[in-house]
């Protein structure tokens, strides 16, 4: 069974998520993956660069964008001809994205079924960009089949009704680690708690805020914020409290396994969430992670037995905190990434034959 995975984003966590669903089909016995990236992805410059069958040329401005759709009807017959070279038996979009409808005309060509993993029924707050929910619900309409993340997911879909009549399969990010790095606390010096991610108002940093207020200064604490967003009274709250630094920049593919490779622990303070990529990469790094219990956060996180989960309150995130500083508790079970990538792979696949 060979499965085409596309994904046309250039920066952030989309290509690495494609490169990881790959992998995780390719771990799955008489099972070929083939991947479909922006020739311009960040991810195919980096260290750790994945076999790429399809490049696709895309855009890097707005007007790039218009003039790529503009073009569609022209892009379509050569996409289709490119995909019948690669011969799959289905596709799937690990992360929608604007030029997808592109995707779906050429694979309608071929009639090639495809799945699409639904991330986010609905936009957060401050984020995604102009017509991004429009783009996605009408490609989630015409594909096969869906994958959502969580039944928080799930349950805004249903009532979108954009799941009506469709297989759905609930299943969690992959995510592997090119080299599993030092455990948590190997380096024997103070504990090193990491907020990572986009910087926006639905991640809760205010909540950061006012659970470090009540534990520090502390000598046995560092912690840095990390991530790019606007700057925000927030921002230099942090910025100003003993212990923490704030780093507002965009963080290379290149250095993310870098600096999950630095923390002991991941700390998201949430608000509101459907999953968090960062919750899977650090799970795949086998590093501890406080999380709120929020929308799909709680379904992620509680198989993990690194998982210190915790109400949405600044009392509660500092005592997850301490507890941590107090020695970290024998993790309940931790699972190699490789295997869950193998358990999930197996489980979509089901689904895409079912599909296909």
């Amino acid at each position: 069974m060979r499965v085409l995975v596309w994904q046309w984003g250039r920066f952030g966590a989309g290509p690495r998520i494609a490169a990881d669903f790959a992998a995780a089909f390719n771990a799955v016995p008489r099972t070929d993956a083939v991947l479909s990236l922006s020739a311009a992805a960040e991810i195919l410059a980096g260290p750790h660069r994945p076999r790429c069958e399809l490049p696709v040329p895309t855009y890097t401005t707005l007007a790039g964008y218009a003039a790529r759709v503009l073009r569609a009807p022209l892009m379509v017959p050569w996409l289709a001809r490119q995909i019948a070279a690669l011969q799959p038996d289905v596709a799937f979009c690990a992360m929608p994205g604007p030029l997808d409808l592109v995707m779906h005309a050429a694979l309608r060509a071929r009639r090639i079924p495809y799945a699409v993993v639904a991330h986010d029924a609905d936009l957060h707050p401050g984020d995604g960009y102009p017509l991004q929910m429009g783009l996605q619900r009408r490609l989630l309409r015409r594909a096969d089949a869906i994958v959502v993340l969580s039944d928080h997911v799930r349950a805004r879909l249903d009532a979108l009704g954009i799941t009506l009549g469709k297989p759905v399969l609930r299943t969690a990010l992959p995510a592997s680690a090119a080299q599993l790095p030092p455990p948590p606390f190997a380096h024997g010096g103070k504990l090193r708690l990491l907020c990572f991610g986009r910087l926006l108002p639905y991640k809760g940093l205010d909540l950061l805020a006012q659970s470090l207020m009540l534990l520090l200064p502390r000598p046995d604490l560092e912690i840095r914020v990390v991530g790019s967003g606007p700057k925000t009274p927030t921002l230099a709250r942090l910025r100003g409290l003993p212990g923490v630094s704030v780093e507002n920049r965009w963080v290379p593919e290149g250095e993310v396994e870098q600096l999950i490779a630095w923390a002991d622990a991941v700390v998201l303070t949430h608000r509101e969430a459907s999953q968090s990529g960062v919750a899977a990469i650090a799970m795949a790094a086998e590093r501890w992670v406080i999380s709120t219990r929020v929308g799909g956060l709680r379904e992620q996180l509680e198989p993990y037995g690194m998982a210190l989960l915790c109400d949405v309150d600044a009392q509660a995130v500092a005592g997850r905190i301490t507890e941590l500083l107090a020695g970290p508790p024998p993790p309940s079970r931790r699972r190699a990434a490789d295997d869950h990538g193998r358990e999930l792979a197996e489980q979509l696949m089901r689904t895409l034959l079912a599909g296909a």
